[in-house]
């Protein structure tokens, strides 16, 4: 038994249990009540940088949005936001949120009406 937990301790401890479900590897809470992810907020000069993108995707255009200063809750809700303002699909991954299409004057405007600090960025 004791050869288990400390092998248990060694892989980073509890990630899920019957009682509460999946748990955070960091805080070690359950997934509902995780304080990591609220709390991280990325660090940066608070900048969001608009720019479109062409390269590793099939030749497809998407305009990437990063540098903007939310938590991920936050995050996911503005992507969400712009996605419905252009019309179109998008993803958020790794803090970047994609927009497919090429809508940079328009997510320039939408997040200065927001509030944001924003740049073209790129060509």
């Amino acid at each position: 038994m004791v050869k288990k937990a400390s092998s248990l301790a060694a892989l980073g401890g509890l990630v899920y249990s019957t009682d509460s479900g999946r748990h955070c590897p960091e805080c070690r809470q359950p997934l509902d009540a995780c304080i990591c992810k609220q709390a991280s907020v990325p660090a940066g000069d608070g900048i969001a940088r608009v720019r479109r993108e062409t390269k590793g995707r099939g030749g497809k255009t998407v305009t990437t949005v990063s540098g903007v200063p939310l938590a991920e809750d936050a995050l996911k809700e503005l992507a969400t936001a712009l996605k419905r303002r252009c019309g179109t699909g998008g993803a958020l991954k790794d803090g970047v949120i994609e927009i497919q299409g090429d809508h940079v004057d328009l997510l320039l405007e939408e997040l200065a009406k927001r509030g944001f600090k924003t740049k073209k960025s790129g060509g």
